[in-house]
């Protein structure tokens, strides 16, 4: 064997050896945050039945009331907890553009089983850029899951102002199922 070549398969063995010696002990936190183990699984609340349409109605008439009273103009999806479109609500003067957003953001509320606002600060405060490889990821606040009873009946999705504004709507709009 070429005493270069061995020299450097040693090399990459002790450091690959060294590597694993220091991520299994327990004193020593992981160099990359990635690798932490969590004991429980996040994010795992379970799926229930769908929410109703007369109940959709009425979250997303709850997060309109919240703009309207602000002055906002945004778009407002909820989803059922399939992820599947059951109202949708355009103020007039809405962008059209968050039509589709406000839509993404109740689908990744429920798909994701979190807020999307998981994931804008997994991207701006963590530096997770990773996460903007996953499909149908959305970074960006406004899209919450409705939850009752402990499980997922649905999500909805605020879009057409900043991102904190479809916050503040979704929220609003979401506080009348998750108690």
């Amino acid at each position: 064997m070429n005493p270069r070549i061995a020299v450097s398969l040693l090399a990459t063995v002790l450091l690959l050896s060294a590597g694993i010696g220091h991520a299994a002990d327990p004193a020593q936190p992981p160099a990359n945050p990635l690798d932490v183990v969590p004991d429980k699984m996040p994010f795992n609340t379970p799926y229930g039945a769908p929410i109703s349409l007369q109940r959709a109605q009425a979250v997303a008439a709850a997060a309109m009331a919240e703009a309207a009273k602000r002055g906002w103009q945004i778009n407002v999806a909820v989803v059922d907890s399939g992820a599947n479109l059951v109202t949708f609500l355009r103020m007039d003067g809405a962008q059209l553009a968050s039509i589709a957003v406000s839509q993404h953001k109740a689908r990744a509320a429920v798909k994701f089983r979190r807020p999307t606002k998981a994931f804008e600060d997994a991207v701006q405060k963590a530096g997770f850029n990773y996460v903007l490889t996953l499909d149908d990821v959305v970074a960006s606040r406004g899209g919450i899951p409705l939850i009752e009873d402990g499980k997922i009946i649905g999500g909805i999705g605020c879009s057409g102002g900043t991102s904190s504004q479809d916050e503040v709507a979704c929220a609003a709009a979401a506080a009348t199922v998750n108690k």
